[in-house]
């Protein structure tokens, strides 16, 4: 292996170093329980609501809104199904299509419980129509939506604002897994009136681990994780201040830099595609480009396998992936390429190169370097090509 240029932003991300300086104080200093009556424990307890608010400002909300977790798995399963039990079985679940298995699962869940459940369809930039919603809502009461800002594969981004419109006239409760924005494009809830957001720390330079569940004042739902009184009793469990601090850090560097680092990913993100584009025959762009998260690229190349573009990469230390970490186990084809109808020849062979602040043009003219030679040299070893039966390429 020569070097290592990880694209794989989207899974996770570098831990930045000014979060990881800003945690290291919380372990082994300031490791007080932060619900402790003593003076040491309350001094901890200030940075948290320090951290709190810290989040709020990244968010537009306020503090109280705010609510920490483990996870974005977590957040989106606390959200859909908080409300969903808060509701009972007379709720209606609405996603769509190309939702994360972390939405998904817990939809599929409670359809399998007796709720109706709807899944939206999307289009072959893998967009969805807010006009399907807003029939699905016609006379329904109770319904709990969930709808991705950003799709997490293709980076497209969803018209969260209409989507978010629509609930609010229908007085459905709407949640959005935000996860794949934070960072890449402002999320102010001021203006964008979700009931509840989910988000990650890791996938904005904050450690694995921790987690925001943004919750309106007002929103009905049922916690989750039962025990404690922390977070107001709304998520129990002891509060990870090391990690809940790294993840305000991590906001404050986001809040500060994002506008910046947006120009700078959209010019990385542009170079690699024009150059695959220009270097590479048969291949094709997955999403809607007029609409995507500026360090995202999903591309199909016809007749060769994903799996095997991104193990070949790796051996010469490029970082990639097939679709979502949480669903590399499978062989299978993307759920979200698939729902777009990508065509077969093409379907198998998607990849996502996803970038951060700390890609530079070094990485993306090694990855132009390296990208063509193994395409042609994969071609050349599988049976499929222009002229196979496409009906055989299953």
């Amino acid at each position: 292996m020569e070097k290592t240029v990880y694209l794989d932003n989207n899974a996770t991300t570098r831990t930045a170093p000014e979060v990881k300086e800003a945690m290291d104080p919380f372990f082994c200093e300031l490791y007080g329980n932060p619900s402790s009556m003593h003076a040491f424990g309350g001094k901890v307890a200030t940075h948290l609501a320090k951290a709190r608010e810290e989040v709020a400002a990244f968010l537009n909300c306020s503090p109280d809104e705010v609510i920490f977790t483990s996870c974005a798995t977590e957040s989106d399963n606390t959200a859909i199904r908080g409300a969903a039990d808060f509701y009972g079985r007379s709720s209606k679940i609405v996603t769509t299509a190309v939702e994360h298995p972390a939405v998904l699962q817990p939809c599929r869940r409670l359809k399998a419980q007796g709720h109706e459940e709807v899944e939206l369809p999307v289009d072959g930039v893998g967009q969805i129509d807010p006009e399907r919603l807003r029939e699905e809502l016609k006379g329904t009461k109770n319904a709990v939506v969930s709808v991705m800002w950003a799709n997490n594969e293709t980076g497209t981004v969803f018209p969260i604002e209409k989507v978010a419109e629509i609930c609010r006239e229908a007085g459905a409760t709407f949640h959005t897994d935000a996860v794949q924005v934070a960072g890449k494009i402002p999320v102010d809830v001021s203006k964008v009136p979700v009931d509840m957001l989910s988000m990650s720390g890791h996938k904005f330079h904050a450690p694995k681990g921790v987690g925001i569940l943004y919750v309106r004042r007002g929103t009905k739902f049922r916690p989750f994780m039962l025990g404690g009184h922390q977070e107001s009793g709304r998520r129990a469990g002891t509060e990870n201040v090391p990690y809940i601090v790294g993840l305000a850090k991590a906001c404050e560097l986001a809040r500060t830099g994002m506008a910046e680092e947006s120009v700078k990913l959209t010019r990385l993100r542009d170079r690699l595609e024009a150059g695959i584009l220009a270097a590479c025959p048969n291949v094709r762009v997955n999403g809607d480009r007029a609409h995507r998260l500026p360090n995202t690229l999903n591309v199909s190349f016809e007749y060769i396998e994903g799996e095997a573009i991104a193990y070949h990469l790796s051996d010469l230390g490029i970082c990639i992936s097939t679709g979502s970490a949480c669903a590399s186990g499978s062989l299978d084809p993307s759920h979200v390429i698939r729902a777009m109808g990508v065509p077969f020849i093409a379907v198998h062979g998607s990849v996502r190169f996803s970038l951060s602040r700390y890609n530079t043009d070094a990485d993306i003219d090694y990855a132009l370097e390296k990208i063509p030679p193994v395409i042609r040299n994969l071609r050349e070893l599988s049976p499929f090509g222009p002229d196979s039966d496409p009906t055989t390429f299953k």
